[in-house]
């Protein structure tokens, strides 16, 4: 299989993009496997994930996004930036104000011009909507809270954290750390997937 791409970032989210407005992938199972393979660092293009443009019958453009380990977003802010930014520059929307179809609902991006004559792309802004920060919206186990603001987090009897969490389409599990906590991020990252 042939697959058209680019590769942009955002914020240091990068994103493997490709056009499928005029052709299809597959089933969001196979979606799924070829994120993982594309996105894989080692033996892949490597990548946080995998955006698809896709046609809408509610908006501008649709955008479907698949994550590293092949889980499909619902939004990612990174995400629609350069969605937004790719869509325009390659003249897949004819307009400066576009709608984008996801999972999380419409989006509207707001392009800002370098200089209006040239039409290049410098910045996007994305309203993101309104965070969930319901324990169930998230979503996170455990008993339904209104909020998970400075919950402590027990990772093993040595190590506990002070974790807020949010979705804005994709959840986040926040925490402000030292260098020591941040030389295992990765690990502690794992640890802190399988319990929320």
């Amino acid at each position: 299989m042939k697959i058209d791409f680019v590769k942009m970032h955002g914020l240091g989210n990068d994103f493997i993009l490709t056009d499928c407005l005029n052709k299809s992938l597959g089933d969001s199972s196979f979606l799924s496997y070829l994120a993982k393979k594309l996105c894989d660092r080692n033996f892949g293009i490597g990548a946080d994930g995998l955006i698809l443009i896709l046609p809408s019958s509610k908006a501008g453009l649709r955008m479907r996004i698949f994550n590293s380990d092949g889980s499909e977003a619902q939004m990612c802010g990174n995400g629609i930036r350069c969605f937004a930014k790719y869509a325009y520059e390659n003249k897949l929307v004819s307009k400066i104000n576009f709608t984008v179809e996801t999972l999380a609902g419409t989006i509207t991006p707001e392009l800002i011009f370098q200089d209006l004559k040239n039409k290049k792309v410098l910045r996007i802004k994305v309203n993101m909507g309104t965070p969930k920060l319901r324990r169930r919206e998230i979503p996170m186990n455990g008993e339904d809270t209104p909020t998970v603001v400075d919950e402590t987090l027990k990772i093993n009897p040595e190590q506990t954290f002070k974790i807020t969490c949010v979705s804005m389409g994709n959840p986040h599990c926040i925490t402000f750390s030292n260098n020591k906590l941040a030389k295992s991020i990765e690990l502690i990252s794992f640890k802190v997937g399988a319990q929320i």
